[in-house]
């Protein structure tokens, strides 16, 4: 009596055997040619190979047809995205998400016909009041000045950026796309931490942001070069420094250049050995505590000859941002900016643990840096900028209600550039030619279309935004409240950001709690 697996075995193999024998019985009758027995000959070779291997149970057991599953499980986000996902239902950015950013760049229609897809009585449904005395928002307030007494070249910036995107992460052709979008919109590039590429200098304004590695700036140990720091902080493209401290999508971790990813000329940039895999370090080794963290930025802003200096920060123990705030303080050495990014920003590849578990949301991380720095007195002092999800005017519009003043986007560029939501940015084999350095892809990235692009995404998402808060009774960003935003936190209720953020909120230091009001 045979087991399951061995009638499984028996019934594939017959039918393979028996189309062998039929078909070069018909060969030698002269009813068939020759190549008709590839396909017999081949089905008998994955039916040995499948029986023959052990790594794949279900292909043993199975032989031939158990090789479908792991063809069906390899197509199944294609087949969800394109077939079976709703328009609310995808992840990280959903399909009307992902939509609108398309519709914008190409600066195409961009209005929704028939009513709301989205569930307004649905807990965690967030909105904003409308006013029935409406205003015209002006553009000429879609700028902010970054730079506070102690910076001698303040930067006017947009309200709306493009967020940290190394080259080596993406392509060449994706960094200048980015780099000229910029230009023509009058909006600023941020590096990302792999250094100033030529690619970065096509003309748009750049925030050089530094990470752990110190790459472009590195001496070959690794640690921190004041003299290639200065060499490239004084770029008159360069408009601010930013040091990164950690990121949304892996705070604490690092980061890696795989090393096909890592050619020689990606190394250049990064002073490093080229093919091989290159890791930024979890912490940086030019400080260890608060009070060195302000000294090395007031270094870094002498080097830079006066340029904005600030930091990025994804929020996680309270305790160590409120020691940074503290050593402003003590050291009298007050930031131009700081970059608060929220744990549901992106990246090209972490672990799980760090992308589900690590950091605080944006929401909540934009609500405690502000409360903390005007509790020390400070905030007037230095600007913060928002990373995380920021894709449509109602999230620049929410992100300010909460204490930004500034907003990135990196993943929203990404669409305007073509980014598919493959989910594949850390294979090299990014279908769009954005995140890989195959030429075979990202030569197919046209620069000058995708750079127009970028430029329209960020003036029609500046038009979106100027329209909504206008309609909520706001003639500037900085006029922007929180008490007309809302979420549903119950069945019966609907609260405030003012009420559910702004009141009665405690922060756990190490010795006390600290009541905001």
């Amino acid at each position: 009596m045979f087991t399951k697996k061995l009638a499984v075995h028996h019934i594939i193999g017959v039918i393979t055997i028996s189309l062998l024998l039929v078909t070069f019985t018909l060969i030698l009758a002269g009813n068939i040619h020759f190549l008709f027995l590839i396909v017999p000959f081949y089905l008998l070779y994955m039916y040995i190979q499948d029986i023959m291997q052990n790594k794949q149970t279900v292909r043993k057991n199975y032989p031939i047809v158990g090789r479908f599953r792991y063809l069906l499980e390899s197509i199944r986000p294609e087949m969800r995205q394109y077939f079976f996902e709703g328009e609310l239902d995808g992840k990280p950015f959903n399909r009307r998400q992902r939509s609108i950013v398309y519709q914008r760049a190409k600066n195409v229609k961009q209005t929704i016909s028939f009513g709301m897809q989205d569930d307004p009585n649905r807990i965690g449904y967030e909105w904003a009041a409308h006013s029935i005395y409406p205003k015209r928002a002006d553009k000429q307030f879609f700028r902010t000045v970054v730079g506070n007494e102690q910076c001698l070249q303040p930067y006017d910036a947009s309200i709306y950026n493009i967020s940290a995107m190394s080259y080596g992460a993406l392509s060449k052709t994706a960094i200048s796309s980015l780099n000229k979008g910029a230009q023509l919109g009058g909006f600023a590039h941020n590096t990302g931490e792999g250094g100033i590429s030529d690619f970065h200098l096509e003309g748009g304004d750049l925030i050089w942001q530094i990470g752990t590695g110190y790459f472009g700036c590195r001496n070959d140990d690794g640690t921190f070069s004041e003299e290639l720091f200065k060499e490239k902080a004084i770029f008159p493209q360069v408009k601010m420094i930013e040091l990164k401290l950690s990121q949304g999508a892996k705070p604490g971790h690092g980061g890696l250049l795989p090393g096909e990813k890592n050619t020689e000329e990606i190394a250049k940039i990064r002073n490093v050995k080229p093919h091989i895999a290159i890791h930024s370090p979890a912490g940086h080794t030019a400080f260890s505590n608060s009070v060195e963290l302000l000294y090395f930025l007031q270094k870094m802003r002498v080097l830079a000859n006066g340029k904005p200096i600030g930091f990025k920060i994804c929020i996680g123990r309270q305790d160590e941002f409120i020691s940074i705030v503290e050593a402003m303080i003590q050291t009298g050495i007050v930031p131009d900016f700081i970059t608060v990014d929220g744990a549901e920003g992106g990246t090209g590849a972490a672990p799980l643990e760090f992308i589900d578990y690590m950091g605080m949301a944006l929401s909540d991380a934009l609500i405690f840096v502000s409360k903390i720095l005007k509790e020390y007195g400070v905030r007037d002092q230095i600007k913060i900028m928002a990373s995380g999800k920021i894709i449509t005017g109602f999230d620049i519009a929410k992100a300010m209600s909460l204490g930004a003043d500034i907003c990135y986007s990196a993943r929203g560029m990404m669409f305007a550039l073509g980014c598919i939501q493959a989910l594949q940015c850390d294979s090299g084999k990014c279908p769009v030619g954005i995140a890989t350095q195959d030429q075979n892809l990202y030569k197919g990235l046209d620069i000058t279309d995708k750079s127009v692009r970028v430029m329209h995404f960020h003036n029609n998402t500046l038009k979106a935004f100027a329209e909504f808060i206008g309609a909520c009774g706001f003639e500037s960003p900085k006029a922007i409240t929180p008490n007309v935003f809302y979420r549903r936190i119950d069945h019966k209720t609907n609260e405030s950001f003012a009420s559910l953020f702004f009141n009665d909120i405690q922060i756990r230091t190490k010795d006390e709690k600290i009541n905001l009001n």
